[in-house]
């Protein structure tokens, strides 16, 4: 019995990451043990698990679907883009290299080893194993090492399903073109086809379907229909424009409580903002210009994977001084992670940059000093007389010179900052913190007493449920978790271009 099954995709951000959701949720709902894998991730949006590990955001939010508690074995190679053009590899939730794309790729074979003993494991433990891929399987410069999609799939003997974004346009040549770029072995796995996104008649796509289905002999699993207002932990910067610039519903009091939080090239864990846009009244939106922070009645400054890259950009674009005259001014500032290292009086990094001291912001009675151990944890603490659970993620390590006590860092006037990521998920500790920058702020805003982000999270993976149930075909589906592909499935010419080069010299 199979009891896995792979959701790759044609494009980057084609939805592989909330069909995978929402068939997990699906299956946990019918009472199945079913478990998220991705072997492979680049994101700098990650959470740490109960046991102290570090993995994608989305695997967390998928184990979720699933009702299981997330763990390493989820994500065993999670890649975190920095700013010189490496990325830092974590395995197994611990960071064991800083690489370049060249010498990433010599380690492929060792990791995908050891992502095939997490996979083996989770389908040991669980009745099912719901896959996800990583960009495309049709990447053909890279498939020669390729351990998330159609290596994955061959070493463990997945049958695959591929999701196209018709939103985007040309789903129907990218689906028949990533088909007719794989190897036969490769094509014998890809079982079939999602089409996600659509808006409209589904009659009126009827043709094309039929079409597809007779060029390549895999059938249409389903047509999903575009589903707004989910933002469910974005992955990448792809994503971004879901995450902010939304106000989720008009305000509890008189007036809307503006955010304003700059947009840094390298920035990690937006996910931080989530909590804050889905509150009824709140208008969070992104900053590139001084002037986009002036109405602001909140600035919040996020974590990044560069720190003093991201706050030179921050200076480059004049956006020190705004800040500068905002906490002068006593007008709300918050810095999450890399965002409350900014706000310091000086930085020492030989770690993640190299450039040694450099002046922060000056806004905190803060020193911040990186090390070479990353710090994971998931804190408890309390603020404002509520009780606040988080996680952190970081290098670099704060001493406090000053202040008043704010979770792990200090509050200044009204700057505040701290380490703690998903603080604002908590919902009577974000709630007394509006109210508090609200009067601050000056602005008539009033929290609403019973918005719950767990609830609001609840409801949109079965949102993702519910997609899945109603407008796939999950009797194919069952049938290709239970028992793989099946039968032989025809070739789609031309066929990979390594596949081609080697029947020409027969």
């Amino acid at each position: 019995m199979s009891n896995a099954l792979l959701v790759a995709g044609t494009t980057s951000d084609a939805g592989k990451s909330v069909v995978t959701a929402g068939i997990c949720r699906w299956l946990a709902r019918q009472g199945v043990k079913v478990a998220p894998f991705k072997a492979q991730n680049m994101s700098l949006n990650s959470m740490v698990t109960l046991d102290g590990a570090e993995i994608g955001r989305a695997q967390v939010m998928q184990a979720q679907a699933a009702r299981v508690e997330p763990e390493a074995a989820m994500n065993p190679v999670l890649l975190k883009p920095g700013a010189d053009g490496r990325s830092q590899v974590v395995l197994l939730g611990r960071p064991i290299a800083e690489v370049g794309a060249l010498d990433y790729r010599e380690r492929k074979p060792y990791l995908l080893e050891r992502s095939l003993e997490c996979l083996a494991d989770l389908r040991r433990r669980f009745d099912v194993v719901i896959c996800e891929g990583a960009g495309s399987p049709a990447e053909i410069n890279l498939r020669d090492r390729d351990i998330a999609n159609m290596g994955l799939a061959r070493a463990a003997e997945l049958p695959v399903v591929v999701v196209g974004d018709i939103d985007r346009g040309g789903v129907f040549a990218a689906m028949f073109g990533t088909l007719a770029l794989l190897s036969p072995e490769d094509q014998r796995l890809v079982a079939g086809w999602l089409v996600n996104k659509f808006r409209g008649d589904a009659r009126l796509l009827r043709p094309g379907l039929d079409m597809l289905h007779e060029l390549t002999g895999r059938p249409v699993l389903g047509t999903l229909p575009m589903l707004p207002g989910l933002w469910l932990d974005a992955e990448d910067s792809l994503d971004l424009g879901a995450v902010v610039d939304r106000c989720s519903a008009g305000p509890y009091g008189a007036e809307v409580l503006r955010v304003a939080v700059p947009r840094l090239p390298r920035l990690s864990n937006f996910t931080d903002l989530d909590a804050l846009a889905q509150e009824p009244g709140v208008l969070v939106r992104w900053a590139t210009r001084p002037e986009e922070l002036a109405d602001a009645d909140l600035v919040v400054l996020p974590g990044t994977r560069a720190t003093v890259a991201d706050l030179a950009w921050l200076r480059e674009r004049g956006l020190e001084k705004p800040l500068r005259e905002r906490a002068a001014a006593g007008r709300p500032v918050l810095g999450i992670c890399g965002g409350y290292q900014m706000l310091g009086r000086r930085i020492v990094d030989a770690v993640e940059s190299g450039a040694g001291a450099v002046a922060g912001l000056g806004l905190l009675p803060t020193a911040v000093e990186f090390g070479r151990e990353k710090v994971l944890g998931r804190p408890v603490g309390e603020a404002y007389g509520e009780r606040v659970v988080g996680y952190e993620i970081h290098h670099g390590v704060v001493t406090v010179e000053g202040g008043a006590p704010f979770l792990d860092g200090c509050r200044e006037g009204a700057v505040w900052g701290t380490t703690w990521h998903g603080a604002l998920e908590n919902d009577g500790f974000r709630r007394a913190f509006l109210r508090e920058v609200a009067a601050v702020a000056g602005r008539d805003f009033v929290p609403a007493p019973d918005t719950s982000f767990a609830a609001a999270r609840e409801e949109r993976l079965d949102r993702l449920g519910d997609l899945i149930e109603e407008h796939a075909d999950t009797d194919a589906l069952w049938r290709l978790i239970e028992g793989g592909v099946g039968g032989t499935l025809p070739f789609v010419p031309p066929g990979a271009p390594a596949a081609r080069a080697m029947e020409e010299s027969l």
